[in-house]
């Protein structure tokens, strides 16, 4: 299966598909995002491109949910709300706080203050820009 987003005129990420490989295929049998793409606009109009369900944080994860070797696909999984970037190829969620700032290896956001590592729980107070435990 192939998994392709749909991207408004804001490049943010409004719906999704998957659809078969032998969709994506051109003439040649070759696996094409183009094809893919196409096939996607003619089914439900729109600007397609394609994503992957195995890939996060600039990683790629194999079905047991592990990190596997794989090549890492537009950084992160598109889901709704994910901006596409042109500029980077990659998918970045919402930001999540304003003080949080994109971590560029990763596309994802990152505290300006690292995550307590002690194995408490924690949640992040944007008014003293830090960790605090949960109680």
């Amino acid at each position: 299966m192939a998994t392709f987003v749909e991207l408004d005129e804001n490049n943010i990420v409004i719906r999704g598909a998957a659809i078969a490989d032998e969709d994506c295929l051109d003439a040649n049998g070759n696996e094409l995002e183009a094809v893919g793409s196409a096939f996607c606009n003619r089914l439900f109009g729109g600007r397609w491109i394609k994503t992957s369900v195995n890939t996060r944080m600039n990683t790629h994860y194999g079905p047991d949910n592990q990190p596997d070797g794989g090549v890492p696909f537009r950084k992160n999984y598109g889901g709704i709300g994910y901006y596409y970037d042109e500029q980077r190829d990659a998918f970045i969620g919402p930001k999540i706080f304003p003080s949080w700032v994109l971590d560029e290896e990763t596309c994802d956001w990152v505290a300006p203050v690292p995550h307590p590592t002690d194995g408490d729980w924690y949640d992040w107070d944007e008014n003293i820009l830090n960790w605090v435990k949960r109680q």
